[in-house]
């Protein structure tokens, strides 16, 4: 049987504050600068006082730090409403992050592309 600490818990409860957060955001959040967002991730401390919520914007027509900012403006009310709909007593602090990893990742991506052609034409001099 598997063994379900407070890490389980906390696990389980991220997973449905990032469900919930993500259908407030699309049907809630009226701030303009919001848009379309995409909750890629929840962080919640061990103490469950803070919640680190990963984003990243979807096909937005304001910058990052600007759909960033929209999202912070709405977190009290998003903070109360998750709270209430996950049954929680104190419902954690909101911290939105912008989740820059498939940004990362394409950008690694370029780097080995680059590299294997780079390496592939080394090869054909060396023949």
């Amino acid at each position: 049987m598997e063994k379900k600490g407070p890490s389980g818990r906390l696990r389980k409860i991220e997973a449905q504050l990032q469900r919930v957060l993500a259908e407030l955001i699309a049907r809630e959040v009226k701030d303009p600068r919001v848009g379309n967002v995409t909750v890629t991730g929840v962080r919640l401390s061990a103490d469950m006082g803070a919640a680190r919520v990963y984003f990243t914007p979807f096909a937005s027509a304001h910058p990052p730090d600007e759909v960033q900012s929209g999202l912070t403006r709405a977190a009290g009310f998003l903070r109360g409403e998750a709270g209430r709909r996950l049954g929680l007593r104190h419902a954690p602090r909101l911290e939105f992050v912008l989740d820059d990893t498939a940004e990362k990742a394409a950008r690694l991506t370029g780097l080995i592309d680059r590299a294997v052609s780079r390496d592939g034409a080394a090869d054909k001099d060396r023949s």
